[in-house]
């Protein structure tokens, strides 16, 4: 960790990108065409809350563990704390776009602070980025005009309140692009559905269970390629049920099949299907049937 740069303010921010300083110690909004990201050749994290659109420019970043290509005409949301490493980028000009960076602070006693958890597309990969329309641009543009007037402003005890107000309906629009999006690919997300079951039974019939104990959604979305809020939600619009809620059924109809079909006690059982206790497989079985596992068995 010692060769990667913690930004731990705007200002930092701002010092990196040779930019001037913000009006407002918490927030700012940035031109794109202010960004050289082509002279930043070192990995960084940030305290900051990260959203960018950006529109004529391309390039290759590196993101947690992968490496992403990211083009013209895109939305991507970076949350704390995480590790980005850009490698190279090209600039069609002209640049058009933004970037609005927000610390967690300004947000802290607000409504969208007590939410900002539930927009999980800031744990999305880079890969799986928001394309939005023209009119949709249009939208998100008018949004970020009232945010940058209201941090061009002298700071009253009104500005932070305003400028969150106009950060979380941000959030709200972009949430629904989300699902228009996850909507209009709904053949690759049957793909990526049954592409999902077909890697739980060959979990279980190859014995990675063994190896692994229970599937886990990370382990699960690192196998297909995906982030796990990222697969958690594709399933989610697409079946109304989680990932987390997939595996868990998954593993109720093997459990099943089990109980049924051999004469293993109720903890071999478990401890086949990768529970480590099996107190916790009881519940879990009890929770979605209704039964106890001994008491399915008597009842079936």
């Amino acid at each position: 960790m010692s060769d990667i740069i913690h930004l731990k303010s705007v200002s930092d921010i701002t010092k990196l990108l040779g930019v001037n300083s913000p009006k407002h110690p918490l927030a700012m909004v940035i031109p794109n065409h202010c960004l050289d990201l082509g002279s930043i050749e070192f990995a960084y994290m940030t305290n900051m809350y990260i959203v960018s659109m950006k529109h004529g420019l391309s390039g290759r970043m590196k993101y947690g563990r992968g490496i992403y290509d990211f083009n013209d005409g895109m939305m991507v949301f970076l949350a704390p704390e995480q590790v980005i490493s850009p490698i190279e980028a090209s600039i069609d000009e002209p640049v058009q776009g933004w970037t609005v960076i927000f610390h967690p602070d300004l947000i802290r006693r607000t409504s969208l602070g007590n939410k900002i958890h539930q927009y999980t597309f800031f744990s999305y990969d880079i890969n799986e980025a928001l394309h939005i329309s023209e009119s949709e641009i249009q939208t998100v543009r008018a949004l970020i005009d009232n945010i940058l007037k209201e941090l061009d402003n002298n700071i009253d005890k009104h500005t932070e309140r305003l400028i969150c107000g106009s950060l979380e309906l941000l959030l709200n629009y972009c949430s629904r692009f989300y699902d228009r999006q996850f909507f209009t690919r709904s053949n690759f997300n049957k793909d990526k559905l049954a592409e999902f079951e077909s890697f739980l039974r060959h979990y279980y019939a190859n014995l990675d269970v063994v190896e692994h104990g229970l599937p886990s959604v990370a382990y699960c979305g690192k196998q297909l390629g995906m982030s796990p809020n990222y697969l958690s939600d594709l399933l989610k619009k697409e079946t109304g049920k989680t990932a987390k809620e997939h595996i868990q059924l998954f593993v109720i109809e093997l459990a099943k099949n089990k109980l049924l079909g051999s004469s293993q006690t109720i903890s071999q059982i478990a401890y086949d299907l990768g529970f480590e206790y099996p107190a916790h497989f009881t519940k879990l079985f009890k929770n979605n049937t209704g039964y106890s596992p001994s008491q399915y068995r008597k009842v079936s």
